[in-house]
């Protein structure tokens, strides 16, 4: 809990280092500088899941979303099956996110389903470091199973400076196409276009029932700034907490920071956990509403 309010981390990247690129790890140096990684993980680079849950009990953390991906190009193969340890340690706690990538993964569906079957409460696709654009029809069958399935698909829209990424790719104007074909999808804009896309992340957020904005990786302190041209207020009603961990300096601060924008307090509420939620179908229980496992 945080200061009495249950608190959601909708991105969070557990992985292990031996799987990831000498960038990845140089992020999570530089931007991470307050997270003590030395004492989370063990000597071959694997995240210690009790300390990595008293870790996150002690920022407050109700419930993390642990994200894998499929990017060998640009940061490396976070697999789902390394999420495992640390979900059956704490699956109170710790729920995965599924990755796809079309150059990674065949067929799609199938792999998605695999994935699913640990618990999945969401679909995270990465354009960006997996070379390939969010509205390329070979998506279109794992589009269809979300959409089916209620499943939420959460995009990275924002730039990034790894070697090997195709920031075009974070356009979130791409996502129009798929927005149109498949009505009742939930879209979640990661990063919420950090960088060149604002505007189309937030204009697409207002216009859009189904489009949502996850404000990982932005200090919450420039969020008025970023979405100037926008109701702040009405806008950050349909935004979620994200940290983007371990690249983060200090995931309490950072929630924390919200109650000094001069939002309601039923707004900054739904931010932190009302709209994680709702929009991936989560209740007390530690169960996915439609009674799949969280």
């Amino acid at each position: 809990m945080l200061e009495g309010i249950t608190l959601v981390d909708a991105h969070v990247h557990a992985a292990r280092l031996p799987t990831l690129k000498a960038s990845w790890k140089e992020w999570a140096e530089h931007f991470g500088k307050e997270v003590p990684l030395d004492d989370l993980y063990d000597e071959e680079g694997t995240l210690i899941p009790e300390r990595f849950d008293e870790y996150m009990e002690g920022e407050g953390v109700d419930v993390a979303f642990l994200l894998c991906e499929y990017s060998p190009k640009a940061t490396g193969i976070q697999p789902m099956e390394d999420l495992l340890p640390i979900l059956e340690y704490n699956p109170e706690r710790f729920k995965p996110m599924a990755a796809l990538n079309p150059h990674y993964h065949h067929p799609l569906p199938e792999e998605l389903e695999r994935q699913m079957s640990f618990g999945a409460v969401a679909l995270k696709l990465h354009p960006v470091h997996g070379g390939f654009a969010p509205n390329d029809a070979v998506l279109y069958p794992a589009y269809g199973l979300c959409q089916e399935s209620g499943l939420p698909v959460v995009v990275h829209c924002g730039t990034s400076t790894f070697p090997g990424s195709t920031n075009r790719y974070a356009d979130p104007a791409l996502l129009e196409d798929v927005i149109r074909d498949f009505p009742d999808l939930t879209v979640i804009l990661a990063h919420g276009g950090r960088g060149w896309w604002y505007d189309e992340a937030g204009f697409m957020t207002a216009m859009r029932e189904n489009v949502w904005i996850e404000i990982s990786g932005l200090p919450p302190k420039k969020l008025p700034e970023y979405y100037e041209k926008y109701n702040f207020e009405r806008l950050a009603r349909k935004m979620i907490f994200g940290t983007d961990w371990p690249g983060v300096p200090g995931l309490k601060n950072n929630a924390l920071a919200l109650f000094e924008l001069g939002l309601k307090e039923e707004t900054v509420e739904l931010i932190l956990h009302g709209n994680a939620e709702r929009l991936y179908k989560l209740d007390a229980k530690g169960q996915r509403k439609d009674g799949a496992p969280r």
